[in-house]
């Protein structure tokens, strides 16, 4: 590391106008899906179809392989940022911004999208998203809400990370029973608050789990780490099922409605339900 094309040290402040340089070793990146499909594209903004296993941003071993340079390697436009993020693990629906007033429009739905869990009616203009959800069998209500706060706890190495809390933010999930079979039950899962991994603790503290779910235990904390077993799981690592598969959203810029499509990858298909390629 340089500054001002001088050595520096890690504990050395900078001051406005210097220059730091520094130089990383090469790393092979994990292998990730790299194709995506684009739902809907115009001026303002992308919807995106996100594959499960690619992340959204840099981080954690990962530069090149996350979806925000693939996009810009593609479109070549600084502007494009998300307005909200996915899961690593978690496919379907993720929009992208394109213009200023994008931006600021569908992050004030997505803000309006987020009210007060007591009220039985979503604001005006507010964005709604739908996700499907693999959990296992079980004598489960046709529809029910879930409403248990999430926020942080501690957690090893991370320090913390959010799950099921008393002291945590107000969140709100209701979810519909769409398929019940012997071995899993196929969810629909409509989100009115963001809460980080929200839909995860929510099935999670109602004792159900996402399926093959490395991190939430039922009850909606993480599963007990043992120090011995070597690596411990973290909120990006995949197994799940879990696919946002509608969007609902006024358009940035005319105000009209949109409902925005990702088809869910087939183990998270009812038998009405094909691919496009199916």
């Amino acid at each position: 590391m340089t500054v001002d094309e001088v050595l520096g040290l890690a504990e050395q402040p900078l001051q406005p106008g210097q220059q730091l340089a520094y130089h990383r070793p090469p790393w092979q990146e994990p292998a990730v899906p790299l194709e995506f499909a684009v739902l809907y594209e115009d001026d303002d903004f992308l919807a995106i179809a996100k594959p499960s296993g690619l992340p959204v941003l840099p981080g954690g071993g990962f530069l090149e392989h996350t979806l925000l340079y693939q996009l810009r390697q593609r479109y070549d436009e600084p502007l494009l940022s998300p307005v909200h993020r996915l899961g690593r693990g978690t496919s379907g629906v993720m929009l992208w911004a394109r213009s200023p007033l994008a931006k600021s429009e569908l992050s004030r739905q997505m803000r309006r999208s987020t009210y007060e869990t007591s009220s039985a009616t979503a604001p005006a203009m507010a964005l709604r998203k739908t996700y499907r959800a693999l959990i296992g069998p079980g004598e489960l209500p046709d529809t029910w809400i879930m409403t248990t706060p999430i926020g942080p706890v501690p957690y090893p190495q991370l320090g913390t990370v959010h799950a099921a809390t008393p002291i945590g933010k107000p969140a709100r999930s209701e979810a519909r029973v769409v398929s019940r079979g012997d071995a899993h039950t196929l969810l629909d899962v409509t989100i009115f608050t963001g809460r980080p991994h929200q839909i995860r603790i929510h099935l999670a503290a109602a004792g159900y789990p996402l399926l093959h779910d490395p991190l939430y235990a039922p009850g909606g904390q993480p599963y007990p780490v043992n120090d011995s077993q070597g690596a411990v799981p973290v909120p990006g690592d995949c197994g799940y099922w879990l696919h946002a598969h509608r969007l609902q959203l006024h358009h940035p810029r005319t105000r009209s409605p949109l409902e925005i499509v990702a088809p869910p990858p087939p183990p998270l298909q009812h038998s009405d339900e094909v691919t496009p390629d199916g």
